[in-house]
């Protein structure tokens, strides 16, 4: 039987492919508060600016290229049914090669109107501009969630890591709720490990494997590629 492997990334996964994280990148912004940029209110009042903030962050994203902890996340297919559920809104994991990836964010690579119907459609790395509606008729805007906005895809991805062989977390400190809340999920049988820089409180049963993940990443998918 296929063991089920779930990789938990988190930003700092995708800085090591040179892009900001979002506090990072609102920095660039910094005479703007996240409300401003990042927030259904901030759009009511000023989508202009949250539209030229996404565009840059966009193109930023559509130029980096995956990195070697990608790529390894990508080779478990040959071995494992894998599922990768990001909260990054980049589409590296993607182009990495994996194919079967969560976005709990959103992404940037996907445009969607405001009306009720939600139209969404793939824009890869071009710009949103005012103006510029959907099908439906309604201005487009990022398919990113927002802070006040619910989080995509929970209550599938907690069903996949419960029912993981395997869960590796990867770039993520574990601060942003609810995505964090997904370890919790992992089954106590289940082998267990988190890499980052650093970690205050490691998660219950957890292996802790401190370094870069272009350095951890690839050297722990040899192992499982020949357990």
């Amino acid at each position: 039987m296929i063991e089920k492997v779930v990789i938990l990334s988190g930003s700092g996964l995708s800085a090591e492919s040179g892009l900001p994280t979002f506090r990072d990148a609102a920095g660039l912004w910094r005479q703007y508060s996240w409300v401003e940029l990042a927030s259904p209110e901030g759009w009511r009042e000023r989508p202009e600016l949250v539209l030229a903030f996404y565009n840059e962050r966009r193109a930023k994203a559509w130029v980096a290229q995956p990195n070697a902890a990608h790529l390894a996340i990508a080779s478990l297919e040959k071995k494992f049914d894998v599922s990768v559920i990001t909260q990054n809104v980049d589409a590296l994991h993607e182009r990495a090669g994996s194919t079967r990836v969560l976005h709990l964010h959103g992404e940037l690579a996907f445009a969607r109107g405001t009306g009720p119907g939600r139209l969404r459609q793939r824009i890869d790395g071009a710009a949103i501009e005012v103006g510029q509606k959907c099908p439906e008729g309604t201005q487009l805007r990022p398919d990113i969630v927002w802070f006040g906005e619910e989080t995509q895809h929970m209550e599938e991805s907690r069903e996949r890591v419960a029912a993981a062989d395997r869960v590796l977390v990867v770039g993520t400190s574990l601060v942003v709720q609810p995505a964090a809340s997904l370890v919790d999920f992992a089954g106590p049988r289940a082998r267990k490990v988190l890499n980052s820089l650093e970690m205050d409180e490691l998660p219950a049963g957890f292996e802790f494997r401190p370094g870069r993940a272009t350095a951890v990443v690839p050297a722990l998918v040899n192992e499982w590629l020949a357990d």
